[in-house]
Formats: C-alpha cells, structure tokens, sequence
C-alpha cells in the first residue's frame, strides 16, 4: 500500500498537474523547452563542419583552465553544446522531457535559474578540484584534466530532475535519476560523473530552501492596536481642576 500510494501521488504531482497545466495554457507552455532542445540541435548541426566547429568552441567550449571570467561567459551557450561522448538524440530526448516538466511545474524563470545553478556550480567544483591536485582522499583531479573539454545538458538535465523530484516529494524519481547518476559516477569514473554528483548536490540545496522559505509562516503586518485616548473637557483637565459651585 505504501508503494502504491507512493506512485499514485508521484503520478499526479509529476504527470498529472503538469499535464493539465499544459492543456490549460497549450503549447506556449513548452516554448523553454523547445528553445532548449532546438539549441542544441542547431550547435549538433554547425559543429559538423570545420568553421562551425571552430565558432561553437569559441563560443561555448568550457576547459577548466580557461580564465574565470571567459568559463563563466561561455557559460550560458555550453548548455546547449553537445557533448562529445554522449548520444545527441538521447540527450535531446532526456533534455526535451526535463525542461518541459521543469518548465510546467516550477515556470520559466525558476528552471532557468536551476539549470544554470546546477551547471555552474559542476563547472566551479572543478576548478577547485584541480587546484586540490590528484591524491588527495580521490577528491582532487590531475591537471591534464583542465583540458578536457566540458559542455553539454547533462548537469542541468540531472538538476531539474532532482529539484522536482524534491519539491514535489517524489522518491521513485529521485531513485531513477539521482540514484542512476550516483552509481555510473562509481561504475564509470569520470569529469561528467563527478558534476552529475555536484548538480545533484546543488539542486538539492536549492529545493530544501525553497521548501522552508515556503514553509515560513507570513510575518503579520496588521498594524499594533493604537490606544484609546479619551478626549477630556477643558474644564476636567490637569491644569483646570473641575470645581463644584
């Protein structure tokens, strides 16, 4: 009973209200998640050739050694990237489905935000990483590392995915995706492992302060009771006593 009920409420808070959510407003409701997913089958597309390759590495190819200024510019468009090693129609999918739940559930302002939180905090992680050095209890990364090149949706993907899946209580989702990413970082070692942890990380930070935030009683803004003052007759007052004749 506890898993069935489990699964029916996730069912309603995942598919259920998003779902009426986007009948209600109609496809405009999924513009984010088309922009989305159509960046980065536009940057797929140009990267096939030399000089598109060429302009997407200026404008969105992200090396931990860059200069922090030039990484956190490059930032934003890295998003829409796609990773070398991955299969780009998959992630489209995956990309697709985050952001269109994402974008239904949290809006569009809060699953920009989250998305790039969760991407950042992967690119900076890093930096400090390698400034560890290797050895150091498997935290610390080599410095050929910096080199590698480090784009792609993943990190935002598995942010959503985890930020909802708290905000809307959701431990059968949270397992799949979370849980999934926890253990491919372990199975297969790598740099996208160990941003898949630090979105997860991050994102769920920023849920659990949304849930208190949200949880904070409204601070009363009912002005205090004003006193009642009672108006005395001048021939009562302090400086005139009240005299019988």
């Amino acid at each position: 009973m506890f898993l069935w009920r489990t699964l029916r409420d996730e069912w309603r808070g995942i598919i259920v209200d998003p779902v009426r959510r986007l009948r209600r407003r109609g496809p405009a409701a999924l513009s984010l998640a088309f922009l989305a997913a159509f960046g980065v089958i536009f940057f797929h597309a140009i990267a096939q050739h030399a000089t598109g390759a060429t302009a997407v590495r200026l404008l969105g190819g992200v090396y931990a050694d860059l200069p922090l200024w030039l990484a956190l510019l490059r930032t934003p468009v890295s998003l829409y990237v796609p990773a070398l090693d991955l299969p780009v129609w998959a992630g489209i999918t995956q990309l697709f489905l985050a952001f269109a739940l994402a974008e239904l559930a949290l809006g569009r302002r809060r699953t920009l935000f989250i998305s790039y939180a969760t991407t950042l905090a992967g690119t900076l992680t890093v930096r400090v990483m390698l400034a560890i050095g290797p050895g150091r209890h498997g935290i610390g990364l080599p410095p050929e590392i910096g080199q590698v090149l480090d784009t792609g949706p993943s990190a935002a993907v598995v942010g959503l995915f985890t930020y909802i899946s708290v905000v809307r209580r959701a431990p059968i989702v949270f397992a799949l995706t979370g849980g999934s990413m926890v253990w491919e970082s372990i199975a297969v070692p790598n740099l996208a492992g160990r941003e898949h942890l630090i979105a997860i990380a991050t994102a769920i930070v920023l849920a659990l302060v949304h849930e208190r935030r949200r949880r904070r009683p409204p601070a009363d803004l009912t002005p205090p009771p004003r006193s009642i003052a009672l108006d005395t007759p001048p021939s009562m007052s302090r400086d005139r006593p009240f005299l019988l004749t």
